[in-house]
């Protein structure tokens, strides 16, 4: 079943938010302070690529006050909006019974993008 709703989602936008969130990563990995903001998009790519059947978790060693300071920034670069999206998305989404599997990945992506820095997908 993951299979299955995982080639929907790439046919229905889901290869297209990887590719910006893959390009905006290249962009932020041009200077070196945007490096680490770069490999949070870079997981945001990877889970818009294959959303089902992936968990974001908190890990272990989450990185202490510097990975609260840099979520911090990254919430004011512009974190927010894009959880807001993946969120307007979500609630939208899920209006019909068809979609909420689809809200729920979109869920699970506005959390990642809200506090990227301190989680992995597994």
């Amino acid at each position: 079943m993951n299979f299955l709703g995982n080639i929907i989602w790439l046919l229905f936008g889901g290869l297209i938010t990887a590719v910006e969130y893959l390009v905006s990563s290249l962009v932020l990995m041009i200077t070196i302070i945007g490096i680490p903001f770069g490999v949070q998009t870079l997981k945001l790519a990877i889970l818009a690529l294959w959303p089902f059947g992936r968990t974001v978790r908190t890990t272990d060693s989450a990185g202490g006050c510097l990975s609260i300071l840099m979520n911090i920034l990254w919430i004011f670069i512009g974190g927010i909006w894009i959880a807001l999206t993946h969120l307007f998305f979500g609630i939208l989404l899920c209006i019909t019974i068809i979609g909420i599997p689809f809200g729920r990945q979109h869920f699970k992506m506005a959390g990642l993008a809200l506090t990227p820095f301190g989680k992995t997908i597994d």
